[in-house]
């Protein structure tokens, strides 16, 4: 099928102008012309124009899109494979700066103390301010928020590593329970989701039963926190859900 400028133009999402530099520098000349010297373009021509724009969007000069696409020894396919390649290395950047601008504005929020250097071996996906917040939010603890606004003020890199340390340890260990089979209601467990009480009355602020059983709620409800323990175990939500609220009513 032979398409005109114009229909390729829109087809594409480019300009006829653009489209005109490209026949002109030779990096995509229509296969066929009118008698009247009107452009035409087929299948092929797309398919080329196709990757001439996946490529530019990676950056590349007009030159070198030329050079690869006429080499004889590439094909379609590994055109592709080469695109998504380095669309993958360039979405995991992006993505690094996206974590990177998330944590500095976390840190802004909760007037953390540290060089850029310091935020980046600190932090990886624990964010030292999320308990606060979702507590202010949900249960209104506006007392337990300017709490823990006040003690991480002061904080420093040694204090933040040590956070890290110890709710890296906790992790690991109720994994390791959860994977031995014992039951979310067995002293192991209770045990550990106690202790995750007490880090966060220890380092944020006074973590009650009844708030920490909404947190253990909201782990379910909320998608972000129920990704944060799902990636750190599958099924880790649930279990510390149930742990927690054994352990509420076992010392309530």
């Amino acid at each position: 099928m032979a398409y005109t400028v114009g229909q390729v133009a829109k087809v594409a999402g480019v300009t006829v102008r653009t489209l005109h530099h490209y026949d002109e520098i030779g990096l995509l000349s229509p296969s066929g012309r009118t008698a009247a010297g009107y452009r035409r373009y087929d299948d092929a021509d797309l398919e080329r124009l196709q990757l001439i724009r996946y490529y530019r969007e990676l950056g590349f000069p007009l030159e070198e899109i030329a050079a690869i696409l006429d080499d004889p020894a590439a094909d379609p396919a590994a055109h592709l494979r080469r695109q998504h390649e380095l669309l993958t290395v360039r979405v995991k950047r992006l993505q690094e700066m996206v974590t990177a601008i998330e944590f500095a504005m976390e840190a802004r929020k909760v007037n953390i103390r540290l060089t850029p250097e310091e935020r980046f071996e600190v932090f990886g996906d624990f964010d030292p301010d999320a308990h606060a917040e979702e507590a202010e939010q949900r249960w209104g603890g506006s007392d337990a928020y300017r709490e823990s606004n006040r003690r991480v003020a002061r904080y420093g890199k040694d204090d933040w590593l040590r956070i890290k340390e110890e709710n890296e340890d906790w992790g690991r260990r109720m994994v390791a329970v959860m994977s031995s089979g014992a039951a979310a209601d067995s002293p192991e467990a209770m045990e550990l989701a106690e202790e995750h009480r007490q880090i966060i009355s220890r380092w944020f602020y006074e973590c009650s039963y009844e708030i920490q059983t909404g947190l253990a709620d909201m782990y379910l409800a909320d998608p972000r926190f129920t990704a944060h323990y799902e990636n750190i175990a599958a099924g880790l939500a649930a279990y510390l859900n149930e742990a927690i609220h054994a352990n509420a009513i076992g010392r309530a």
